[in-house]
Parts: structure tokens; C-alpha cells; sequence
């Protein structure tokens, strides 16, 4: 073998053999204030706030007018998301019920997309947000009961690369779905939703992707 094909051969092996760069996680808050967030409707700017190094919105004695989301001001495609999540609230008053939007893209005052759903009835389903407007899978809470704790701190992870969506809360996972129609973008925001309804509260803190 003469020198140029030993050259050739060996420049092959090493891109076959030298591994992909590994993917790189990065904080999606800083913990101080909102940089690198969006409140989609400016009129309720002021559902969003930091307490205690903490996103919050709302504050258990107030009725949630209507939804609200705080988005990112980056679009995201194949992605880990992860994040802690808690919601209170009292279930008399109205419905307690939050979500995390991945893939979303806004149009006015409203977020169309997938949602990764939080509260009771909704656990860990994905639900289409102001576009199918259905539970696209409903979680198996059989094993999830087992480690939900309702009202204190849980884990979300949300995975997606390509048409493959997975959703996990504390390890758990709660939805595995392939997206069938090609006409569904792939790409775009993420956001934290508190929905319309009763006096409720909800935190996200460790907020993280890693871009695949």
C-alpha cells in the first residue's frame, strides 16, 4: 500500500474512531432574575417572579385569572430538558394545574405546542396546547403514585430527538410518543405555565438542557 492510501485509510479510521464531542448542559436561569426569559403576555408581566432563587408564579390566595407562561427567548430542537417543579394550592378553589411548554412557538398572547403537564388528572401526560388541544398520551400513574409527592418538590425530565418524545417525573417515566405528522415543527421555546383557575402556586428551580 503506498503512502497517499496508508494516509487515506488512516484519516478514516480516525473520523470513524474519534468520539462526538460530548453534548454540553447549560443553566436555563441563573437564579438572580429572569434574563433569558419572556413573559408571552405583557399584560401579566408581574405572574413571574424570582423569590428566594426560585421562579414563582402566583401565591395561594389569589385565583389564577388566566394562563400564563414565562418562555425563553431561545428556540430548542433535540434537547434534555430537566428541571424541580412544585405546586400548591387548594383544589376547592379551582383547578390547581401547571406545565412545562417544549417545542412551543408563540403567537400573541398565546404558546402553541406540546406540554409536558403538572397536577392532579395530569400528571406526566403530553397534552397539545392551543392546537390539537388533547392529551396526545395520558400517563400510567401506577408506578408514579409511588414516588409523586403532590405537593412538594419533584423532578422533570423532558427528552426529545426527532419525532421521539419521552417525559419522566423522579425517574419515572410517564410517556413515551413518536409525532406522525411531519407538519409539526420540530423546533422551539420552552416555558413554565400556571393555568386559569383556583389560588395556586408554582415553582421551577434547576432549570437545565443539554442539546443533542
Amino acid at each position: 500500500m503506498n503512502s497517499l492510501a496508508t494516509s487515506l485509510l488512516l484519516c478514516s479510521f480516525l473520523t470513524i474512531a474519534t468520539p462526538a464531542e460530548p453534548a454540553k448542559t447549560t443553566s436555563l436561569f441563573n437564579g438572580k432574575d429572569l434574563t433569558g426569559w419572556q413573559t408571552v403576555n405583557p399584560k401579566f408581566t408581574s405572574q413571574w417572579s424570582v423569590v428566594d432563587g426560585i421562579i414563582t408564579s402566583g401565591n395561594l390566595q389569589d385565583k389564577i385569572p388566566t394562563n400564563t407562561y414565562l418562555a425563553t427567548t431561545k428556540e430548542y430542537e433535540d434537547f434534555e430538558f430537566r428541571c424541580l417543579f412544585r405546586i400548591q394550592g387548594d383544589p376547592k378553589t379551582g383547578l390547581i394545574n401547571s406545565g412545562i411548554q417544549y417545542r412551543s412557538i408563540i403567537k400573541g398572547t398565546k404558546i402553541i405546542g406540546y406540554q409536558a403537564d403538572i397536577g392532579n388528572g395530569y400528571w406526566g401526560d403530553i397534552y397539545d396546547e392551543h392546537r390539537r388541544n388533547k392529551a396526545l398520551v395520558k400517563a400510567d400513574l401506577s408506578v408514579l403514585k409511588k414516588v409523586l409527592n403532590p405537593t412538594g418538590w419533584n423532578s422533570y425530565i423532558i427528552r426529545c430527538k426527532g419525532d421521539h418524545h419521552e417525559i419522566y417525573i423522579n425517574g419515572v417515566k410517564t410517556a413515551d410518543y413518536v409525532e406522525k405528522d411531519k407538519n409539526i415543527p420540530r423546533k422551539g421555546v420552552i416555558a413554565v405555565q400556571i393555568h386559569s383557575g383556583g389560588a395556586a402556586k408554582v415553582e421551577f428551580q434547576d432549570l437545565t438542557i443539554t442539546e443533542l
